[in-house]
């Protein structure tokens, strides 16, 4: 099948100790998805919440369609995740008990449809996030200065 990576979140795993990931659908508009097909979204500061049995996303901003007009929507709405049930009682499993966070990861298409990568992880600390630049750094050295060119 073909995947087109449309973007990612820049933060995700800096901010974030990623598990566990899974692929959902996100339903959207007609021209939310022409706008996704341009590249006119940023998961930046977005997040999921599990709400009434159901999956939302928060926070990703889908740039307004150029050439729509009265059907374009606001573009920081809150968006529905699409999973199946089994899927979801799991999810709340693990975000209720294990104290688990939902965060999108990237969106791509895998053939036609729209694909979000949503990240089960938790929350990292300022020392942890300190340790990974650490370690980050010493690895680039370590290849810039003993690997053979």
């Amino acid at each position: 099948m073909d995947i087109k990576l449309v973007a990612k979140n820049p933060n995700a795993y800096h901010n974030y100790e990623i598990k566990d990931t899974i692929e959902v659908g996100i339903e959207l508009t007609g021209t939310e998805i022409k706008s996704v097909r341009n590249g006119k979204i940023n998961l930046k500061d977005s997040y999921s919440i599990i709400k009434n049995g159901e999956v939302f996303a928060y926070g990703i901003h889908i740039s307004p369609y150029e050439f729509g007009n009265i059907y374009n929507k606001d573009p920081l709405r809150t968006r529905k995740l699409l999973l199946h049930r089994s899927e979801i009682n799991k999810l709340i499993g693990l975000v209720k008990q294990q104290g688990f966070s939902l965060i999108p990861i990237s969106v791509y298409f895998k053939g036609k449809n729209l694909k979000l990568s949503l990240g089960i992880g938790k929350g990292k600390k300022l020392y942890d996030k300190r340790e990974d630049l650490k370690k980050k750094d010493a690895e680039m050295f370590i290849k810039r200065h003993y690997s053979k060119n």
